[in-house]
């Protein structure tokens, strides 16, 4: 009997982001130790990009199944289908020709057959094809269960009391929309439409990539809110892969205290504005604590590069000499996070960023930029394991804070229990090692059977 028979057949499909395709990877990787035998499905652009973080024998039980999308803007090409990189006012374009692949899909799951779709929310396309083919979905939505819950709420008990105090604190971070996401999709809907559908079609679970010690209440909240079980799965974060260690980066730690150095990262898709970075630079200058900065910027309209010195103040790096390293485009966050002498993390509060740094222990000195990274930056706050860098009346940064607030959180003593907190949660997630997933296992496994 072909391996593949005697397991559970999943097929994934999460949107084009990297911050979407990196917690339905490490839930594949999880599901494929457990008699799961997973198909990864994405275009082309993205699964070239993650095919290297996939082991020998990971492949075994993890297919890459490329969704090709139809040509139906000369501004996307092939490589530009992934968010990463795409300018901001392609990416309705880019949502579109996601939607116009919805038939390729209904092809690869007739193709398959698999016992359980897994679905992100962006697509409420796909429950619909697997339902059309009598295989029950699932959403899997990579974001947190304060966010999810505070929005639901806002959305289906307008007026009603707010169930949490500190729901009052986030509510202070909630974003508009972007004009990207007020664009409406192939079939006329917005983002908040696709996400209550998404849930609403998700059969009887929805997966979450948080956990219960951090987000417990408002798991709990949101499955009241949907009437389904909400299911914690998290911190579902890539694993530190040594072979990425960069010599460089590591001998420069190396060099330096045990907990006196920040790690400064906005991501691989948030890009702070040079007045902004400017005021990053100064702050961290002013804050006398040693930092290894990864600098990305857009290249301005029409050029193709720019130097990190233009980048940068004037005399920044002379004036920084060894106290801090600037490293540009791409470093190993994890091992970075993970080495003795990292004591903080200065970060946008994407999601992922967010539940790498609970995992490791370090604490988080909160600089959104936009989405959903505001309300994450309260939920840091709130739960006590970070601190908001604030923004004045126009919602501009300013250097004194800011170096007020890494001083805070990785030097003075005013800043022990953040440390202490950030510490805590590092335990436990040590202690709980793959308990969610060993719990969701037997959930799919019995979902599964409802379907064909």
């Amino acid at each position: 009997m072909d391996s593949k028979e005697s397991c559970t057949k999943v097929l994934m499909l999460p949107w084009l982001a990297h911050g979407h395709i990196t917690p339905f990877l490490e839930l594949a990787k999880k599901l494929s130790t457990k008699n799961f035998h997973i198909y990864l499905c994405s275009t082309p652009i993205i699964l070239t990009s993650i095919q290297d973080r996939i082991t020998e024998t990971q492949s075994l039980s993890i297919e890459l199944v490329p969704l090709h999308l139809p040509p139906t803007s000369p501004e996307l090409p092939p490589h530009r289908h992934t968010t990463k990189g795409l300018p901001p006012h392609l990416i309705p374009a880019l949502k579109r020709a996601y939607d116009s692949a919805s038939p390729r899909f209904s092809e690869v799951v007739q193709t398959l057959s698999p016992d359980l779709v897994i679905y992100d929310f962006l697509q409420p396309w796909a429950a619909t094809i697997a339902s059309e083919c009598e295989i029950p979905a699932v959403l899997y939505f990579i974001a947190g269960a304060a966010l999810v819950s505070l929005g639901l709420h806002l959305h289906s008990r307008p007026g009603v009391e707010l169930p949490f105090p500190e729901y009052q604190h986030i509510l202070k971070g909630f974003p508009k929309a972007q004009p990207e996401e007020e664009a409406p999709t192939n079939d006329g809907t917005d983002d908040k439409t696709r996400l209550l559908e998404s849930m609403e079609k998700s059969r009887k679970m929805i997966l979450l990539n948080t956990f219960r010690e951090f987000e417990g209440k408002y798991v709990d909240y949101l499955s009241i809110l949907t009437k389904k079980k909400v299911v914690p799965l998290g911190p579902l974060v890539q694993e530190i892969d040594e072979k990425n260690n960069d010599s460089e980066i590591m001998q420069w730690l190396d060099a330096k205290d045990e907990l006196s150095t920040v790690f400064v990262s906005f991501g691989s898709e948030s890009f702070p504005s040079k007045e902004e970075r400017d005021e990053i630079a100064h702050g961290l200058e002013l804050s006398g604590v040693n930092f290894i900065w990864i600098v990305r910027f857009p290249a301005p309209p029409g050029e193709s590069t720019i130097e990190v010195e233009e980048a940068l103040p004037v005399g920044f790096l002379e004036r920084i000499g060894e106290r801090g390293m600037i490293v540009e485009g791409w470093a190993p966050q994890a091992q970075i996070l993970a080495h003795p002498s990292t004591g903080g993390f200065v970060s946008h509060c994407g999601w992922n960023s967010i539940l790498e740094s609970l995992k490791l222990g370090v604490p988080i000195v909160a600089v959104p930029v936009h989405h959903d990274q505001p309300i994450n930056a309260k939920v840091v706050e709130a739960v006590g394991f970070g601190v908001e860098v604030k923004r004045d009346e126009n919602k501009r940064l300013d250097r004194e804070n800011i170096a007020q607030v890494i001083r805070k959180v990785v030097v003075d003593e005013e800043g022990v229990d953040v440390r202490t907190k950030a510490r805590e949660f590092c335990e436990i997630i040590g202690k709980k090692g793959d308990e969610e997933i060993d719990g969701l296992v037997k959930e799919l496994a019995q979902l599964s059977t409802e379907g064909k």
